[in-house]
């Protein structure tokens, strides 16, 4: 069993190091962890695919403006001010 382990540890650290991956059937492709990190990139990221030329896939992250501004406004209306308004619109 010892053998077996060391086998299953070599694996995991071959696949986080080399850097490489295959395209499924599927068309679905694993980003290596460590490319993962040092892009910035996290689960969850919205990303845009692009292409340059035959064979380089270019992933950018895309900001959901409303997650980033979402609440950026708390405090600027008195209490009560935007329920009243709302209230006007029914």
């Amino acid at each position: 069993m010892g053998s077996r382990w060391l086998s299953l540890l070599a694996m995991k650290i071959v696949k986080r190091t080399r850097g490489y991956t295959r395209v499924s059937p599927k068309h679905q492709v694993t980003i290596p962890a460590d490319a993962m990190t040092r892009a910035g990139l996290r689960p969850g990221d919205r990303i845009r695919v692009t292409t340059r030329e035959p064979g380089e896939v270019v992933l950018t992250r895309v900001e959901d403006p409303i997650e980033r501004f979402a609440g950026a406004l708390d405090g600027v209306y008195p209490a009560g001010q935007i329920e009243a308004l709302r209230d006007e619109w029914r």
